[in-house]
C-alpha cells in the first residue's frame, strides 16, 4: 500500500540548513540515510521523521507549486515566531501575491525555499 512519506527541500548547503529548520521546527538531525547530498529531520519527541534535506544544485523556485505551510493559533503567535524564524537566517519576501488581510506571511529559508507562516485563527485568507 502507497502511503505519503515526508516533505523533502532542496538545499545547498546541508549543514545551514539542518541548523535552521531544526532550529525552527524543533526538530532532530538523524544519521539515517546521512551523507553530503542528504539529512533526515526527525521529530524531536521521537515519534517519527518530519523533512527531508537533499542536496540541489537548482536555485529556488521564485513562486514554488509546493511549499511547506507552518501553522500557528494566533496573530501575536504568528507575529513572534516570524520574528524568531528570521533571526534564526530566514528572509522576509515581497510577495506580490497577498490578498487583502492575509493570515499568511511568507518567508523563505536560508536557501530561499519559500514557505508560509498561517494564523489558524484568521484563516483561510484565500491562495497561497
Amino acid at each position: 500500500m502507497l502511503k505519503l512519506g515526508f516533505p523533502v527541500i532542496g538545499v545547498a548547503d546541508i549543514p545551514r540548513a539542518a541548523a535552521f529548520w531544526t532550529s525552527a521546527l524543533d526538530l532532530v538531525a538523524t544519521e539515517e540515510w546521512a551523507s553530503e547530498a542528504w539529512r533526515t529531520l526527525n521529530y524531536a519527541d521521537g515519534s517519527g521523521r518530519a523533512l527531508g534535506l537533499q542536496r540541489s544544485e537548482s536555485p529556488a523556485e521564485a513562486r514554488p507549486r509546493i511549499h511547506l505551510d507552518l501553522f500557528v493559533d494566533t496573530t501575536a503567535e504568528q507575529e513572534a515566531e516570524v520574528e524568531r524564524l528570521v533571526r534564526l537566517g530566514a528572509n522576509r519576501l515581497a510577495w506580490d501575491l497577498y490578498p487583502p488581510n492575509p493570515d499568511f506571511v511568507v518567508l523563505a529559508d536560508p536557501d530561499g525555499n519559500a514557505f508560509c507562516v498561517v494564523d489558524l485563527s484568521r484563516a483561510p485568507s484565500g491562495d497561497h
